[in-house]
């Protein structure tokens, strides 16, 4: 996955399926968003408006209460072949942030990702595929505001069908993009593309 438009690659790091391998299972798989989370199926019922953008401020957890996904957060460079590095594989609850572009809660799009699965289970962005429009992401930020955001969709992509430019391009608002593996899994290469979520700041605490 790339950003080409702004200067800068990014790449997800190769989405093994460590967990899926070990247990020779390829029906053991994430869930999968349905055609009825996508932009296409059209807007959400639950919309909010959008809320003015924050000041800048790093992001420290990130929580999904219909997910119960409760993660601190870390900051992400990108490695020398220009994938966006990833958290430890070792701990499964953690989510991180790219550093070099926009803050959860600021003006702009706010990249965040983390493991779908490592070798012993599931891991925190597991169940990102079952995210239904209208629900809540919110965002605990350095300087003490929770920066709460409406999921507008929820998408996958296969690896050579990435919209680089719909996923990555600044936003006039502020918006966020949760991203892990996901897709078609094969024992031989691992997971097929990436599971998206798009969501738009409306509120903060």
């Amino acid at each position: 996955m790339s950003n080409r438009s702004k200067g800068w690659a990014i790449a997800v790091a190769a989405c093994v399926g460590l967990w899926l391998v070990q247990n020779g299972s390829e029906h053991v798989t994430p869930p999968v968003p349905s055609a009825a989370q996508a932009f296409a199926a059209g807007p959400s019922v639950h919309t909010d408006a959008a809320a003015d953008p924050l000041p800048p401020s790093p992001p420290v957890r990130l929580r999904i209460p219909e997910t119960d996904v409760d993660t601190p957060m870390m900051r992400l460079g990108l490695a020398a072949d220009g994938s966006l590095d990833v958290p430890p594989a070792g701990n499964r609850n953690m989510a991180g942030w790219f550093e070099d572009g926009t803050p959860p809660g600021a003006k702009g799009t706010a990249i965040v990702a983390g493991h779908v699965d490592n070798a012993e289970g599931p891991a925190v962005f597991y169940t990102l595929g079952a995210l239904k429009k209208g629900h809540r992401i919110e965002v605990d930020r350095q300087d003490g505001t929770t920066a709460v955001f409406t999921v507008d969709a929820v998408e996958v992509y296969g690896n050579e069908d990435f919209p680089d430019r719909k996923v990555y391009d600044e936003a006039d608002r502020a918006e966020i993009r949760v991203i892990t593996c996901g897709g078609g899994f094969s024992k031989k290469n691992g997971y097929q593309g990436n599971v998206v979520a798009f969501g738009h700041l409306i509120g903060v605490r």
